[in-house]
This record gives structure tokens, C-alpha cells and sequence, in this order.
């Protein structure tokens, strides 16, 4: 049987990460810090890159490519910018290596230094904003919609397959507009893309906000993000998107001339979901046993396992199951016939559970004479059995409920620990005794919020859009406040 993974109860963490590594979805890599993502991850993660890739382009965006390495004048461009990534930079100062005189292997040629050192891109703006001076002149090449999918490096010191690595991949999108407007309208339509996405595809509820100053995108005006709840009571950012204003375009002086032939500074955005959508995936839905991955981005959505003694018999079998997945597969419904003959099928289940298939199909020959076929879902671990004759539908059908009900699942777990506390003593003992979403009052300076912070470990994830008008007083310092905002120890 595989091996099984430690309870969510007995070590959260510890389950964490062996289920990354025994559902064969990541690894560490030999570089401290990077991680390996073996097909069964990479699959999930093509999923959601295509169909992310799908809303980008509905939404009028082009994808592009740009460079892997970032002259080091650009990052210092843009102050704030600047100051954000500078100690999680990685720089290459040198071209060549040479065999070591001495014999002891390659060393970096000193004759080989660059002129001016060249910064692994932790993000993009830099490099694009200096391409978008060349490629906008006037209000007719506006609005410029770009989407890049790209690998960047960040340098971390504590690191975790998907949630946090040195090098991680995302897709990062960065349009100029003629108006501000357009900008701010665009910030928030890509934040409504990225909501739909997690609550549609992921099953995973979120809450849509704008960060504090502090928790702010170095170099944006505003960011705004979705952010999730975790099993274990954390917050998860599944996404962010930045309104840049004017930053980017003073720095790298971006300028067009506009309708009344004036000049003016282009108004930018920037925003980018990643791979650490994967760790929100698995730590949202995922149980004791192993994944459970909803259908709409499940690899495999059905397997169909043999049971038989004699090859006659498989044979038989195989023939009704072609029917079944060639059905299947014109439904847009993805498909594996796992006949192997080197496992049991009790491995097999155990297996494919602990990859979190939607759907497991079992068929002998006793199923072949009486007609029907037995059908185990993951989420629930319901097995029943259906006639085969419109066994396709009824397929269809329970998919769709396995997406709605992990969704309703996770949806009403959020419900049941986010809390409000209206004095900085219950909210402390609510983070201490329960963890969860907690909405209180801040009295909106950072100086409240930095202690808050180093006193419970908490932060504020975002400051929740719409609806949350309600005066009140600071839970901290008794000054006014207008709104309740939303805290959480995170990821």
C-alpha cells in the first residue's frame, strides 16, 4: 500500500508536506530552496494555468515574454520598489567560469565581472516599463493589456514546497492606461478574475480586500487581494493586484500624447497569481487520506480500476470500458483505465485516493452480468452502484456535485471560524484558542498595526470592499475607526 501521511490533528505542518511529496506532486531540489514539480503537480498546474490563461485573453489581454535578468539601475528606478526587493534579490556579477589552476575545479574568472551586475527577476516591472516607453507614443497604443507566464526567484531563507521558495513560477500581468480610471477599473476587474477563479475552479471562497500601507506592493498606490482560510485556521494570499498610478511611468518616463494633444504619464497595474495557489489547493480541501482535488482542475476526474482473475476476463473488460471512457472523454471528462498488472487493485485505490481523483470505478465480471458499475467518490467516500446504461450522464452529474460540495464545504468552515472581537482581549484569546478569520476595528495607523503584529502574530489581510461601514472604536487604542477590517496569522 503507498505509505500512509500523518494526521492534520497530530502535525499540520508535518502533513503538509508529506502529502506534497507521497501524492508525487513536488520535491526539494538539490538547490536549497527550489523546489521539483513532478508531472502529477505540474498537471494540476497546467490546469489552472489554462484556464486563467483562458479569462486573461476573454478579458482582452495578449501574453508576452521578457527577459529573465534585470539590469540593476532599473530595480533602483523606482524607490519604493527598490526598498522591497532589495534583500530577497538574487545577482549575477559574472559571465564565465575557468578550470582552477590549482586543479581544484571551476572558479569564476575575475576578468569576467560585468560592468554593471544583472538582478534575477523577483518581479517585472522594472524591464516592462522600460520596453512600454518605446511601445507607447500616443492614446491610440493605450490601453496596452499584457500578461507574461514567467518563473521568478525570490530569495527566501525558510522555505515550503509551494507556499514559499526561492523560485516559484506565476503569471504576471502589467497594463497601461490612458486614465486613471481605466486603471483603477482594470485593477479591480483582474481582482474579480482571480475571485472567480479560486470560488469556480479552485472550490475555494475567498474574501476580496485592499492591503494596509504597510502590507502594500512595493511601488503600487493600492493593492488589492483575495485571501482564503486554511484548515488549520491560517490565511492564504491567493492572489493580489496592484494599482501602480504614475510610479512606474516617472521612473522610466512612459509619457503618450493624449486626445488634446498634450503630454501625460501613462497610469499602470500590475497583478499575479502563482504556484502557491497549489498549497492553498491541498490545504483547503485535503484530509487524512491523502488529496481531494475538486473536479475542475483534477488531472485525472475519473479512474477505472479492473478486478479480475483470469486475462479472458480482462479483456471483456476492457472492451466495456472503451465505450465508457471514449463516451467520456466527448464529454470533455478526463479519463484513466489503470489495467497495470504490477499492483493489487487495493493498491491501486489507496493510491489514487491519496491523489485525490474525484471519481473511482471499479468493474469485474459481476458487474459485466448484472449491468452496473460501482462508483466511489473522494469527497464524500460514498460508494454506490449505477447502471451502466447512462452511466455517462449520471458521471457528469456527480462531478458536478463533487465541485459544489467541496466548495460548500470549504465555504462553510469559513463560515464557522471567522469571529468579531470588539476588544483587543477577546480578539487576542479568539487567535490563541481558535485561529480563524477575525473582523475588528483598527484605528488605521502603523503604529497599531506593527504592534499588533509583534504582540499575536496576526496581521491585517486586507481591508474588506463593500458593505463594511460600522463606526466604532479601535480594539487597540479606543480612537475611531470606520470599518472593521479582517486579521488572521497567514502564511
Amino acid at each position: 500500500m503507498p505509505k500512509a501521511i500523518p494526521s492534520r490533528a497530530e502535525d499540520y505542518s508535518l502533513w503538509y508536506n508529506e502529502l506534497v511529496k507521497k501524492a508525487g506532486l513536488a520535491e526539494n531540489s538539490p538547490v536549497r530552496g527550489c523546489m521539483i514539480i513532478k508531472p502529477y503537480g505540474f498537471s494540476i498546474w497546467e490546469k489552472m494555468q489554462q484556464q486563467l490563461d483562458i479569462m486573461f485573453k476573454n478579458t482582452g489581454h495578449e501574453n508576452a515574454y521578457f527577459p529573465l535578468f534585470i539590469p540593476k539601475s532599473y530595480i533602483s528606478k523606482e524607490a519604493d520598489h527598490v526598498e522591497g526587493f532589495a534583500k530577497e534579490c538574487a545577482v549575477v556579477t559574472h559571465y564565465r567560469l575557468k578550470n582552477d589552476k590549482n586543479g581544484k575545479g571551476l572558479v569564476v574568472d575575475p576578468d569576467a565581472k560585468l560592468e554593471e551586475e544583472l538582478i534575477v527577476r523577483p518581479t517585472s516591472e522594472t524591464v516592462i516599463w522600460d520596453t512600454y516607453k518605446d511601445w507607447i507614443q500616443s492614446y491610440r497604443d493605450l490601453p496596452l493589456l499584457i500578461n507574461q507566464w514567467a518563473n521568478v526567484v525570490r530569495w527566501e531563507m525558510r522555505t515550503r514546497l509551494f507556499l514559499r521558495t526561492a523560485e516559484f513560477l506565476w503569471q504576471e500581468g502589467h497594463t497601461a492606461h490612458a486614465t486613471q480610471a481605466e486603471a483603477v477599473s482594470e485593477t479591480k476587474q483582474m481582482l474579480d478574475v482571480y475571485a472567480d477563479f479560486a470560488e469556480k475552479y479552485m472550490a475555494l471562497p475567498v474574501i476580496k480586500g485592499v492591503k494596509s500601507e504597510s502590507e502594500r506592493f512595493a511601488g503600487a498606490v493600492d493593492t488589492y487581494c483575495i485571501e482564503a482560510l486554511m484548515q488549520d485556521g491560517k490565511a492564504l494570499q491567493a492572489g493580489t493586484s496592484h494599482f501602480l498610478g504614475q510610479n512606474f511611468a516617472k521612473a522610466f518616463n512612459v509619457k503618450f500624447t493624449n486626445k488634446e494633444g498634450k503630454e501625460d504619464l501613462v497610469w499602470g497595474t500590475s497583478w499575479g497569481v502563482s504556484t502557491r495557489l497549489m498549497g492553498a489547493l491541498i490545504m483547503a480541501h485535503s484530509d487524512d487520506n491523502g488529496l481531494v482535488l475538486p473536479p475542475n482542475l483534477a488531472p485525472i476526474q475519473v479512474v477505472i480500476i479492473p478486478i479480475y482473475k483470469e486475462e479472458e476476463q480482462l479483456e471483456e473488460i476492457a472492451q466495456k470500458v472503451d465505450k465508457i471512457r471514449n463516451s467520456l472523454i466527448s464529454k470533455g471528462i478526463s479519463v484513466k483505465f489503470d489495467c497495470r498488472d504490477t499492483h493489487k487493485p487495493g493498491w491501486k485505490f489507496a493510491e489514487y485516493e491519496l491523489k485525490g481523483v474525484p471519481l473511482r470505478i471499479a468493474i469485474g465480471p459481476k458487474d459485466l452480468d448484472s449491468g452496473t458499475l460501482e462508483i466511489a467518490r473522494r469527497d464524500t467516500k460514498e460508494k454506490k452502484s449505477y447502471p451502466m446504461d447512462g452511466i455517462e450522464d449520471k458521471i457528469q452529474s456527480l462531478l458536478t456535485k463533487i465541485q459544489s460540495n467541496i466548495y460548500n464545504k470549504a465555504q462553510h468552515f469559513k463560515e464557522q471560524n471567522t469571529y468579531q472581537a470588539d476588544t483587543y482581549a477577546e480578539f487576542k484569546a479568539l487567535l490563541e484558542n481558535k485561529g480563524g478569520f477575525v473582523y475588528a476595528h483598527w484605528d488605521g495607523t502603523r503604529e497599531t498595526e506593527n504592534k499588533i503584529k509583534e504582540e499575536t502574530k496576526a496581521t491585517i489581510r486586507c481591508i474588506p470592499l463593500g458593505g463594511n461601514e460600522e463606526s466604532g472604536k479601535c480594539m487597540v487604542t479606543g480612537n475611531p475607526s470606520t470599518k472593521r477590517v479582517l486579521f488572521a496569522k497567514a502564511y
